[in-house]
Order: structure tokens, then C-alpha cells, then sequence
């Protein structure tokens, strides 16, 4: 009862750091990028260039979008990533529609536009690496991203990135200017590194061995509020010769800290051995994505025979 109740409380903690995001990427693209017309990538981008043309807020063509994309996403990302994303989404054009109207004709760094485009792709980053490290993202290309880094293994930066350059780009249909057009493109590269730098760094996996008398409390504990699986070793001290339990244990960086908590609650005494790893693959991790070789007619015919 009470570790389900801490389930609870981390599952409403991950949502309040996926709401901090929105609220910090809203913050960078109303506050230093709106006032100074300059374009994002993204549906964020789509709906400014929207605005500026046409005149409508950009939150409700960034919800409108961001639905339709959602709803193709569902069977390929799955609930868990499509629920937390659309709180996302709705968190972030609440943000917008109040912190739109707050820095309209207050842009901080009125005369200074490279500074703010800077500023603004940070935070922008920032927002974005934060929500996809809680399994969530503010929609638009990152959605596109997410599925299909899936299947490859691409860059979530790069796939941002290529799928932002033509948004951007085109904005100069609306704004006729190029030097507008050049600050998306600073926009988005600074966003672009600010994903890849700390996505590469939250999303890095750690390996531990754990030796302890609890092993079996410990295993169950982590496999059901950690939802990581353990692997039993059989071993042996070789000063005592006594039998002992080891738990070899594989979870992401950002998992290391709830892992500690429970190994702490059940035995403090408990000998755990942390180490980086370079690479996993396989279930609850990345999955290897290697080109396949396509067999000849040949090959297929004598497989059959």
C-alpha cells in the first residue's frame, strides 16, 4: 500500500516537471521570439507564420494541428507517451495564451534580436529535452521525432532539425525577410544542440549489482516501482563462503536515484555497485536499428527447399 502510494506521488511528480517544461519552453517562444517575428520550427512555427498571416492566435492552431498528429501517433508511441504529451500540449497553449498577451508589447531584449533568439532556442530546448525525458514531448515535430527514432537510430535533434528547416524557411512568404528567416535558423540549431547535449545525458544507462539478504524484496520492489526487471546471480563470499543474492540491474540515469531510494528503504546496509554503460538494447530500452540485408530470390528459394 505504501510503495503504491509513492507510485502515485512520482507519477504526479513526472507530470509536474512535464508541466514545468511546457511552462519554460512557452516562456522562451512568447517572451524573446514572438515579439521579434521570429519563426520556430515545429507546429509552434507553423502557428506563428498563422498569425502573422492571417491573424489567428497561435494556441489554437497549435492545438487544432497537434490533435491530428496525436491521433496518428496513438498506435505507434502508445497511450502512456500520447496521454502525457497531450497534457503537454495543453499546458504549453494555456502558457501561450497568457504569457502571449503579457509580453506582446513588452519583448525582453527589445533591440537586441540575436540575443533573444539565443536565449529563446535555449530554453526552448530545455523545455523540449525535459518533457521527452518524462516519456512526453510539446507535440508537433518532436511527435515526428519520437517515432521515428523508434525505429532508427537517428539523432532526435537531427530528425527535429530536418523537419523544422522547411517551416522556417517558408516563413519568409510571410514576413519577406530574410534576416528574420536567418534568426529561425540560429533559433533552431541552438535548440537543436540544447536536445541532443542533455537528451544524450538524461537518457544515458547505468548498471548495478546489488548483494543483499533482501535481494527478494528488493527485486520486487524495483520491478514494481521502478518497473525495471532484475537479474538473480547465484554467489558466494569468498572470505565467508556464504551464499549470497545479487541482483545485476540495467535502468536509465534518470532511474538511479528512485533505484537507491528503494534499496535504501528495504536494507541500508545493502553492498551496491553503480557503473556506467555505453550502450543497451533490447526490451525497455533502445532497440537495436541495423540495416537488414535483403535476400535475393535465390536465398528464399532455398530456404523453402
Amino acid at each position: 500500500m505504501v510503495r503504491k502510494r509513492k507510485s502515485k506521488f512520482r507519477d504526479v511528480g513526472e507530470f509536474f516537471m512535464i508541466a514545468l517544461a511546457m511552462v519554460i519552453g512557452s516562456f522562451g517562444w512568447c517572451a524573446f521570439l514572438l515579439p521579434h517575428h521570429i519563426t520556430i520550427g515545429g507546429i509552434a512555427g507553423i502557428a506563428s507564420v498563422i498569425q502573422w498571416g492571417f491573424d489567428i492566435p497561435v494556441q489554437y492552431t497549435y492545438l487544432i494541428i497537434n490533435g491530428i498528429l496525436l491521433f496518428v501517433a496513438l498506435k505507434i508511441l502508445g497511450w502512456k507517451f500520447c496521454v502525457r504529451t497531450i497534457f503537454a500540449v495543453l499546458v504549453f497553449a494555456s502558457s501561450t495564451s497568457i504569457l502571449r498577451e503579457v509580453f506582446a508589447e513588452h519583448a525582453l531584449f527589445a533591440n537586441e534580436p540575436f540575443l533573444a533568439c539565443v536565449v529563446g532556442g535555449v530554453l526552448l530546448g530545455i523545455g523540449v529535452s525535459i518533457a521527452l525525458q518524462y516519456n512526453a514531448s510539446s507535440g508537433g515535430s518532436d511527435v515526428i521525432a519520437a517515432m521515428i527514432h523508434k525505429y532508427r537510430d537517428i539523432s532526435l535533434g537531427r530528425v527535429i532539425l530536418a523537419c523544422d528547416l522547411c517551416i522556417i524557411t517558408s516563413s519568409y512568404l510571410v514576413l519577406e525577410n530574410w534576416e528574420k528567416v536567418i534568426y529561425g535558423y540560429i533559433v533552431l540549431f541552438v535548440m537543436t544542440y540544447m536536445v541532443d547535449y542533455l537528451i544524450s545525458g538524461m537518457r544515458g544507462s547505468v548498471q548495478f549489482f546489488v548483494i543483499s539478504e533482501h535481494w527478494g524484496e528488493i527485486g520486487t520492489a524495483i520491478n514494481n516501482d521502478v518497473d525495471r526487471g532484475c537479474t538473480l546471480i547465484e554467489a558466494r563470499g569468498f572470505y565467508t563462503g556464504k551464499k549470497v543474492g545479487m541482483l545485476f540491474i540495467i535502468a536509465r540515469r534518470s532511474e538511479a536515484h528512485s533505484i537507491y531510494q528503494v534499496i535504501d528503504e528495504i536494507d541500508p546496509n545493502a553492498f551496491v555497485s553503480q557503473g556506467v554503460v555505453n550502450g543497451v538494447y533490447g526490451m525497455g530500452f533502445d532497440r537495436m536499428k541495423v540495416p537488414h540485408k535483403k535476400r535475393t530470390v535465390e536465398e528464399t528459394v532455398r530456404e523453402r527447399a
